[in-house]
């Protein structure tokens, strides 16, 4: 009887070892990207802890993440239900396709359900990683906190866009310095984040899916970076023409539905900087197009007065924001091909009223002007007018406006995300497209309603002498490789920053005529701005036709040459076309690079007619040449870019 004992006790504590064992051995999951470069290790036991490899390197370790609600924090002490692997290929073919008109990428996934109704699931692609919170809980729920924690277990060097204050144009300069310099107690900075490790990977932090949901700041912790929301407004005024002054917050960051995803937090991770620049997360993490008709979205340029002061020369009329003026650039357009003129803040008699045009203007009269013309107007508005007058899209769709340019939102509270998604319903109602300026970073929304053709959130040409080419060089990697990008490109009055002057009229860039041509190629935006005014335009017709013969969505990109913030060369297809363009920061009096065409079609002799930085355009920066040669599959392409250059070509 005693041995009996003894047995069962022995079988009893095998068990409950096997039962530990197994236990254990359940709260370690591995994620793999498709190719294996990628790794995520998940360890579950106090918190949820997740660290993140690539080729065997450990690139952010012991990271962690919470969910801080009114009553209690999800992820803490978690304790698991069941364990589910997805893997498999997802294909989209967006509606405004900025650099794939097809994207299909393979990927491998793993979500983890907890006890207290939610999950977390993460996602592996082999450009990158993400993960999100999934909630299925009743009623609605007051998020105090998301908590987003990154570990570096090196110094790590991080580019960054800081803001003293949630309330922000995002329009900073990036800053540039080691992770160690970066706590707590400096300035935050806006997404996205680039990273440089030490062993010579990126990663670039956004986000996507991001809707009715604050948008995600971070501040550095010396050796990471962790989240800070803006907390929601509950009470606020008007404060001019074109600002609330909040007067009350919530002691939450967001109100949220029970029962619903939280944005996803995605890593585009990468040892070749090309890759950032060809990378596709936001799309695939965003929710796809909801609109049924979608025939009426037409991208493409828009011709737009306020950068150059609305001051034609060379004319028979007196200039400004008048039904001349407006005509004229109607003309220039519609001699080009361009689809679009935007009327900017002057159109109407006061900034808060949206039905009374200028009465220097008969817009009814340009409407039918350009519309013979095949011409259509935007419109520009603040954004608290369009708060003011929701009914502004049933009006305007009735005038035949084509869009509106909607400005100075300023704020990515939960409020203010949502007053997005409103206004991009409304607007798909009535058949107009959107183009936020003052506005926070692109965050998958465009994806969901893609009549939203671009947003601003960047330090574009529109600063005059703040856009330098060595800022400007960090946003194909940063602010553009996450959604479309508003720099509102096109300056024919080009100057080297030691010789720089601009004041309208007479507006100016900084950096060569051949860079600015370069831009449109590189740059992405559904509603491409052509800056300047059509006088400088009609004087520099070939450099023009190049430009407006440009697309604004792609078929393929493929990024040829890269560095973070030093150049990037790009080529795009439309249909059979290919556009190449490169562009350089101020680093080197000039480089040359040898490109290989091997992505043209096999057997062919193509033509390629290129801009290029002049003898001269170190000094000065108007100068450039064009050529034209023919070239096929098998050659290499040697060019060179100056400083503070450009490259653009047209193979056809």
């Amino acid at each position: 009887m005693y041995l009996s004992k003894f047995k069962a006790g022995l079988i009893w504590i095998l068990l409950y070892s096997c039962f530990i064992y197994q236990s254990n051995a359940q709260q370690q999951y591995q994620l793999d990207s498709p190719d294996k470069d990628l790794k995520i290790n998940i360890e579950i036991s106090d918190s949820i802890y997740y660290s993140v490899y690539a080729q065997g390197e450990l690139l952010l370790g012991n990271n962690t993440l919470s969910l801080q609600l009114k009553n209690e924090v999800l992820g803490v002490k978690p304790k698991i239900k069941k364990v589910k692997n997805t893997s498999g290929t997802e294909e989209r073919s967006p509606i405004v396709p900025l650099k794939f008109s097809n994207i299909k990428k393979d990927f491998k996934a793993i979500e983890i359900e907890f006890k207290g109704n939610y999950s977390i699931e993460f996602k592996a692609y082999n450009e990158g990683i993400a993960y999100r919170f999934k909630l299925g809980k009743k009623g609605s729920l007051e998020v105090i906190q998301e908590n987003f924690d990154i570990v570096f277990p090196a110094e790590y060097t991080l580019h960054l866009q800081q803001t003293p204050s949630f309330k922000t144009s995002y329009e900073y300069p990036y800053t540039h310095l080691k992770s160690s310099d970066f706590t707590a107690e400096e300035s935050m900075s806006v997404l996205p984040v680039l990273i440089e490790t030490t062993g010579n990977h990126k990663i670039l932090i956004s986000e996507s899916d991001l809707l009715n949901y604050p948008a995600m700041f971070v501040k550095g912790t010396g050796n990471g970076l962790k989240s800070v929301f803006p907390k929601n407004p509950i009470d606020f005024e008007d404060e001019g023409d074109r600002s609330m002054k909040i007067l009350k917050r919530a002691d939450y960051v967001a109100k949220i539905d029970g029962n619903r995803t939280l944005p996803w937090r995605y890593f585009v991770i990468s040892d070749k900087d090309t890759e950032i620049l060809e990378n596709t997360m936001s799309a695939n993490l965003a929710t796809p197009n909801v609109l049924k008709d979608v025939e009426w979205i037409k991208p493409g340029q828009v011709s737009w007065e306020w950068w150059n002061g609305a001051s034609p020369y060379n004319v028979d009329f007196v200039a400004g924001f008048n039904e001349e003026t407006y005509k004229y650039f109607i003309d220039f357009a519609s001699e080009f091909g361009i689809p679009y003129i935007i009327m900017d803040e002057g159109w109407a008699a006061s900034t808060t009223d949206p039905y009374t045009p200028n009465p220097d203007i008969d817009l009814f009269e340009l409407i039918e002007y350009g519309k013979k013309r095949n011409v259509k107007i935007v419109l520009w508005l603040t954004w608290l007018t369009v708060e003011h007058h929701f009914d502004l899209f049933e009006k305007f769709a009735e005038w035949g406006i084509a869009g509106i340019k909607i400005d100075f939102m300023d704020r990515s509270d939960q409020w203010m995300v949502h007053f997005y998604e409103r206004v991009a319903k409304e607007a798909a109602k009535h058949e107009l497209f959107v183009d936020f300026h003052g506005s926070f970073k692109p965050a998958g929304l465009e994806y969901k309603y893609p009549n939203i053709l671009s947003y601003e959130g960047v330090l574009g040409m529109e600063q005059m002498g703040r856009a330098t080419p060595d800022n400007s060089l960090f946003l194909p990697f940063m602010r553009n490789a996450v959604g479309a990008m508003d720099y509102t490109p096109g300056a024919m009055i080009s100057m080297q920053p030691e010789f720089y002057y601009s004041r309208r009229p007479n507006s100016a860039a900084i950096g060569t005529r051949a860079q600015q041509m370069a831009f449109f190629v590189i740059f992405e935006s559904g509603l491409q701005m052509l800056a300047d005014n059509p006088t400088n335009y009609f004087k520099n017709e070939e450099c023009t036709q190049f430009i407006t013969d440009v697309p604004v969505t792609w078929d393929q990109t493929i990024a040829l040459e890269a560095e973070v913030g030093q150049y990037a060369i790009v080529a795009k297809r439309k249909g059979k076309q290919w556009y190449l363009g490169g562009i350089a920061n101020s680093k080197e009096d000039e480089r040359t690079f040898k490109i290989k065409l091997d992505f043209l079609p096999e057997g062919e002799t193509l033509q390629l007619t290129s801009f290029e930085d002049g003898v001269n355009a170190k000094r000065q920066a108007m100068d450039y040449v064009k050529r034209t040669k023919t070239v096929k599959k098998d050659d290499v392409l040697e060019i060179t870019i100056v400083k503070n250059g450009g490259w653009a070509a047209k193979i056809e």
